[in-house]
């Protein structure tokens, strides 16, 4: 139902993953019966996730890494690791650089041009050491450098930007038709962000294989105040879902929900599950591991845009190895680190065997889950304080 916010003008009520809850049902698992591996397109991965394409995050090193682990990284393409041949300088800028001048820093490191060669050279190096090599191009440039990442042997494609539309208006040349795009490519493409249920459809026509939802819950990202816009996570998942069950109906072509954004626990996982996803797309987590190249900081990809900056540089703890944070052993408490034993454990205690069951898990809005009877936990810093 629709909210009156004055006359002539309503709107819906929409939640994040911290107002809903997973319900427990009549059923309990073993952990080790739960089967949560991800096939998209010809890829099939241990775990649903893609480490995102933040240069805080993903270097040609960690994306090897993650992805011997069994989940996939996204290598931003039009990053650091594609404007400068040697990275450590910059890195270490970028950490030492005090708070108040870090956008404007970042503005003027990014001034430097993407390099197709570097694009190519990083690329080569992922394949290299046999895993599936994923990079990201924003919608602007695409074209420019598609061909380079075809010859390069990159698998997958992610067309990514704040909002990516099916349907971009504009007087200044030529969009990218994305529908003809992809129908000529010759690699599977994901695109997004999105974050309602008709943008999701019309993704989803263009011949995408998965559709990343999500505009503005990520931690380093500010385009809900600059710009005003967005969808809670948990209502975006929910309403992506309900596209690609019509564009199943459709076509008979199932395109995968990627949540993107808003997740930093492995509770948060599950419940972005929960509401539909397929797979989930994390940065902030990833940032605190001890081999990720942003030195305890990340930002988003619009960080160090030239004209309106949409996102922050964020210090984060460093907390464990990718692995742990992964995979585990956890070593504390708060659920940060082995972030898919936590899904599988939590659709064992549902009693989900696979990740398309856990999409029909009951959900209810609650909250005051996290706060409910932990004023201890607040009270001293610890846990769920």
């Amino acid at each position: 139902m629709d909210i009156e916010i004055g006359i002539g003008k309503s709107g819906r009520r929409a939640y994040s993953l911290d107002d809903i809850a997973i319900v427990p049902s009549r059923r309990t698992r073993d952990p080790e019966e739960v089967d949560i591996s991800w096939e998209i397109d010809a890829y099939k991965f241990d775990f649903p996730l893609l480490a995102s394409a933040m240069d805080g995050v993903v270097s040609p090193q960690t994306a090897v890494e993650i992805g011997r682990l069994g989940g996939c990284a996204v290598l931003n393409l039009e990053g650091i690791w594609t404007r400068y041949e040697d990275t450590e300088e910059v890195y270490a800028e970028i950490s030492a650089v005090p708070t108040e001048k870090a956008t404007l820093r970042l503005q003027e490191l990014y001034q430097s041009p993407v390099r197709g060669d570097l694009i190519a050279k990083r690329v080569r190096a992922i394949k290299e050491a046999g895993v599936v090599a994923a990079g990201s191009l924003t919608p602007q440039r695409v074209q420019s450098y598609s061909q380079i990442v075809l010859e390069s042997g990159l698998d997958l494609l992610v067309i990514q930007g704040t909002v990516v539309s099916a349907e971009h208006v504009t007087h200044a040349g030529e969009p990218l038709n994305l529908k003809t795009f992809i129908r000529e490519y010759d690699l599977p493409v994901i695109v997004g962000g999105c974050a309602s249920y008709t943008t999701a459809l019309h993704l989803m026509r263009t011949g995408a294989v998965g559709v990343l939802v999500g505009v503005g819950p990520g931690a380093a990202c500010t385009s809900r105040g600059v710009l005003g816009i967005g969808v809670p996570q948990a209502t975006a998942l929910a309403d992506a879902a309900g596209a690609r069950m019509r564009h199943l109906d459709e076509t008979g072509r199932y395109v995968h929900v990627i949540a993107d954004g808003g997740m930093s626990t492995g509770g948060d996982i599950a419940k972005a599950i929960a509401c539909g996803a397929d797979a989930v797309m994390i940065g902030s987590p990833l940032a605190a591991a001890n081999e990720a190249p942003g030195r305890g900081y990340h930002w988003g990809m619009a960080t160090f845009h030239k004209d309106l900056p949409r996102g922050a540089r964020v210090q984060t703890r460093q907390i464990g190895s990718l692995r742990e944070i992964l995979m585990g052993p956890a070593k504390e408490n708060d659920g940060r680190l082995n972030l898919f034993g936590a899904l599988r454990t939590s659709m064992a205690t549902c009693g989900y065997e696979t990740l398309k069951e856990f999409q029909k898990a009951e959900v209810m809005v609650a909250p005051s889950l996290r706060t409910e009877g932990k004023a201890l936990q607040r009270a001293q810093g610890i846990g769920m304080g």
